[in-house]
């Protein structure tokens, strides 16, 4: 630490003595510093914000309340008490509007700035988190249909101007009358997104059925992602919960593919080998920083085959030709070939087959052991090293079906797995025939306008979207973390979607999803002994959150777990409607068909 030489007469014991006086005025001038950071400063509103929902939490996160109702609600036994019909769980106070319990800022902001650390998820343990049902914003709507709502959102669904103001000029956004429109521009293509797509379709394939998952990384509105679309081009964007506020949230109100995700000293929750294309405008992620890890995880998630785009910086770039050179030499060492560059725009294309490590050496550098597993990525901390992904050829670009072939065709991966093939088929099937009875005798409104985005919380294969694929819809697969890791399998078939642990919130914004879909809920919080890890309380209260209101929940199960699944259904204020499974099905299962409520907090609720 520096030291600060005073004058002679001011050092020491002997030096000048404070009086009354300076004490006054010391104090006084800390006083009007305060005042101003807390008056016009963004940290006053944050810490009056942390107050007020400190306050209103108060009732809603008693731990002797919060066993109560789940004491209740779910209880060892499969029994449901009177009471428990009874039991209807409150509302959070209107500043939980946008409650994200794992992106945090008040938590989150208390941790190490080191590889964004603080930017990533940290979730609270379970005794912590409030029972309590999010609102929606003071003048909500229903979301405007897609696919109008690519190009305007109501305003005060998420009334939050800051992107508008400061971005607008780039054509990110803007506000008109009761919308927000989305002209379709971006930091790095303030003209368009079509027109930046149709400059990157000069060198990628992208309107050749070639390409089809895409991964957009901090995607801002998501326009690139949006615009892809019309090529049958799948993207999955992500950003942080960050400064700019909200644009996951409006991206997903767009009805696009989106989630908050930080890239910092984790993995992201994708297995290895995952998008036909990587790409990065101006996302201002240093690729080569700490011994080059963030590039290298781009490699373990990059198809072999695939293209890597990055747009901005350090591309060609003022005051960062270093940064640029690095980036040069280490995708060169990773036998990327560069394609083109055009004004701050680099295209690389990936080796097929295993990355080759000619040069690796001068960024210290080497192979993933044996015991890696590239597959695992959820809390798995960034590897220094490179994956060795098993059928690395098999499942290159060129190796699988174009789109919409490699949708039904089982891939390589899929000779991994105990008659793997022989499931696939099976699954397939079995999901065409059970989305034809959700539509034709459950009544679930898939293909209409009120469905765009759809989760299913126990993917598999992904068969339940492969059966959607010619709806008007996308669907966010989420293979639960502890199960057989297919994630990879539902890529290859050109599908989308992440690795999650049902005993956390998962990383998207309140009022996100139209429907969402679950079979064996059950499962998604036991363990391998049998025993809960947590509650179907909390997991349904986060399936509330996720949900927009009138959106529409369907759980398949057995009949007991379905019965207590219908009592939390109605105490989180859904209309519940319990049917038999399909006539062909051998389970003994039951449906559970749910619609959330639309309700608000009262006018004089605060």
């Amino acid at each position: 630490m520096g030291h600060v030489n005073l004058p002679p007469g001011r050092r020491g014991p002997g030096g000048r003595q404070w009086t009354l006086l300076d004490l006054v005025s010391a104090a006084f001038f800390a006083a009007v510093l305060i005042f101003f950071v807390l008056v016009f400063t963004s940290l006053g509103d944050s810490l009056a914000a942390s107050g007020r929902r400190a306050l209103a939490r108060s009732s809603t996160s008693d731990p002797r309340q919060r066993q109560r109702i789940l004491a209740l609600l779910d209880p060892p036994s499969s029994a449901a008490s009177a009471a428990s019909r009874a039991v209807v769980i409150d509302a959070c106070s209107a500043e939980e509007v946008d409650n994200m319990p794992c992106e945090d800022p008040r938590r989150n902001s208390q941790l190490s700035r080191e590889m964004n650390f603080y930017r990533e998820r940290h979730c609270p343990p379970p005794e912590e988190m409030p029972l309590c049902l999010v609102p929606p914003p003071k003048g909500y709507r229903i979301p405007v249909s897609w696919p109008e709502s690519l190009h305007k959102i109501w305003h005060d669904n998420m009334p939050y101007d800051k992107i508008a103001e400061r971005k607008g000029h780039q054509g990110w956004m803007k506000e008109e009358g009761p919308y927000f429109i989305f002209p379709g521009g971006g930091t790095m293509f303030p003209d368009g997104a079509e027109q930046y797509i149709a400059k990157l379709g000069q060198f990628i394939p992208i309107n050749k059925h070639i390409v089809r998952t895409a991964l957009d990384m901090g995607c801002g509105v998501a326009s690139f992602g949006g615009f892809l679309l019309k090529e049958n081009i799948m993207t999955i964007s992500f950003a942080p919960r960050d400064s700019h506020k909200s644009q996951i949230q409006f991206a997903l109100e767009r009805g696009v593919p989106a989630f908050v995700a930080m890239l910092g000293t984790r993995r992201l929750p994708f297995p290895a080998y995952s998008f036909d294309l990587v790409h990065c405008s101006r996302c201002l992620i240093p690729f080569t920083a700490h011994n080059g890890t963030y590039l290298i995880e781009v490699d373990r998630l990059l198809r072999p085959e695939g293209y890597l785009v990055i747009s901005g910086p350090p591309v060609q770039w003022a005051k960062q030709d270093k940064e640029w050179a690095d980036l040069q030499a280490m995708a060169h060492a990773l036998c990327y070939e560069l394609i083109a560059v055009d004004g701050n725009t680099a295209i690389w294309k990936k080796p097929s087959g295993a990355s080759c490590l000619p040069n690796l050496g001068n960024f210290r550098l080497d192979q993933c052991s044996d015991n890696d597993d590239p597959n695992e990525a959820w809390y798995v901390k960034l590897k220094k090293c490179v994956s060795k992904v098993p059928l690395s050829s098999e499942i290159s670009i060129g190796a699988i079906p174009k789109w919409p072939k490699r949708l039904s065709k089982p891939s390589a991966r899929v000779s991994l797995m105990k008659n793997g093939i022989d499931v696939f088929d099976a699954d397939t099937r079995r999901w065409a025939r059970r989305v034809a009875y959700y539509k034709k005798s459950l009544g679930v409104k898939l293909g209409s306008p009120q469905i765009r985005n759809v989760m299913d919380m126990n993917a598999f294969f992904g068969g339940f979207a492969a059966s959607l694929s010619s709806e008007p819809v996308w669907v966010m697969n989420v293979v639960p973390a502890r199960k057989p890791l297919t994630l990879g399998i539902i890529y290859d078939r050109g599908l989308v979607g992440v690795y999650h642990d049902w005993c956390e919130a998962f990383s998207t914004y309140p009022r996100t999803y139209d429907l969402i879909h679950v079979a064996g809920i059950n499962s998604l919080i036991r363990d391998t002994s049998g025993n809960n890890r947590c509650s179907l309380v909390d997991l349904m209260v986060e399936m509330d959150r996720m949900l927009r209101p009138e959106g529409t929940a369907v759980v398949r199960d057995s009949p007991e777990v379905i019965d207590k699944a219908a009592h939390i259904a109605r105490a989180i204020r859904w209309t519940v409607h319990v049917h038999e499974s399909e006539p062909e099905s051998r389970g003994g299962e039951k449906i559970l068909v749910a619609t959330k409520t639309f309700w608000t907090l009262p006018a004089t609720s605060s």
